[in-house]
């Protein structure tokens, strides 16, 4: 059964932001495509998101000889918040849309599971668990029982790795947190993080996180070091602890009903695409920090990795926020999580071994 509830908030204005935008393409000499999707998120053309999109779409209508015809939508064109564009999504007025753990915490809370901190221990081991049909089938079957239009397609990355990042301090071990104002998203679980280690969670938007480190409204945040790059957080971040506390994975949607609506044939090639797009937003991340370290170690920045002692009381530190968890919403995701996780790592050591 359809859950309903999910689009009753569809917005009005949503409509005519998309016939503007398509009155935009009007001049563009129409293809001689059987079917269109719209792709929308967030990012800007410069991020991995992107990246990916514009994969997907090369290869989807190449391989289609023309008939999928995939328009891309950056930088919240056609929708401007998840919870928007999640609803459009649902009511198919766009048919593509990514997510991170965060953005889809309202539809699907259990989600965050994938965000208890230090649960995957390397890049190797999260790529593997977040390709993982163990994981990636029961998410793609939830959300779909759940709202009977998401499909889950693929999971790729968006940013690397979540770091603690702060102004005026260097954070070597857990204690270091302690009495720090930290910006969070608007996350329980990723406000129950910096209380486990004593610090003073502060849920500020996106765009306000530049204005608030610049006045000490918080003395830190907890991002990637190509999102801080990329919005000049560098001329008040100081410092960089490689503590990897969460991966930021990025879960990306489509309509079940205009996938289902095309022959086998070109549902093999949307599926494929995406594949493309998870390889494509995985390795870009990895890429563009070498790059983006380098700047801010130029800028005055100091980056600072924790030895595997310090490593393990970080991890010691943030086992409450497991606990909470699970009192919250349950053990199932976390067990799920973990599970594919131990599977892959099984896997990888077995493939040292057969190296050595």
């Amino acid at each position: 059964m359809k859950n309903t509830d999910l689009l009753k908030k569809t917005t009005a204005a949503f409509v005519p932001t998309l016939m503007a935008a398509s009155l935009s393409l009007a001049a563009v000499p129409a293809l001689a495509a059987d079917y269109e999707f719209n792709i929308v998120h967030l990012s800007n053309t410069s991020d991995e998101d992107y990246d990916g999109a514009v994969v997907l779409k090369d290869y989807v209508e190449a391989q289609s000889n023309g008939r999928i015809q995939v328009n891309i939508y950056s930088g919240g064109q056609l929708c401007g918040n998840p919870t928007e564009c999640i609803e459009a999504l649902q009511a198919n007025l766009i048919q593509v849309f990514n997510t991170t753990t965060g953005g889809l915490s309202n539809v699907f809370p259990e989600i965050q599971a994938l965000d208890i901190p230090y649960i995957f221990p390397t890049d190797r081991v999260a790529e593997c668990a977040l390709n993982n049909e163990m994981l990636v089938g029961p998410i793609r079957k939830e959300l779909l029982d759940r709202t009977g239009t998401m499909r889950l397609m693929t999971i790729g990355n968006t940013g690397g790795w979540r770091n603690f990042a702060t102004t005026n301090k260097q954070i070597k071990t857990p204690a270091d947190v302690k009495g720090l104002k930290i910006r969070t998203i608007n996350s329980p679980i990723q406000m129950q993080l910096v209380k486990a280690m004593g610090g003073s969670p502060t849920a500020v938007p996106w765009p306000e996180v530049y204005t608030s480190l610049a006045t000490g409204l918080v003395e830190g945040t907890k991002n990637g070091i190509t999102d801080i790059m990329g919005m000049k957080f560098n001329e008040h971040i100081k410092y960089m602890t490689l503590d990897g506390h969460g991966y930021m994975a990025s879960m990306w949607w489509m309509n079940n009903d205009s996938l289902k609506d095309m022959p086998e044939d070109l549902q093999h090639i949307m599926m494929d695409g995406f594949d493309a797009l998870r390889e494509v937003t995985t390795v870009m991340p990895k890429r563009r920090q070498i790059d983006a370290y380098n700047e801010f170690k130029a800028s005055g920045g100091t980056v600072y990795a924790p030895t595997a002692d310090e490593k393990a009381q970080f991890q010691e530190a943030a086992k409450p926020v497991r606990d909470w968890f699970v009192n919250e919403y349950g053990a199932k995701w976390v067990e799920t999580t973990e599970s594919a996780v131990k599977s892959c790592e099984a896997s990888i050591n077995e493939a040292y071994m057969a190296q050595s």
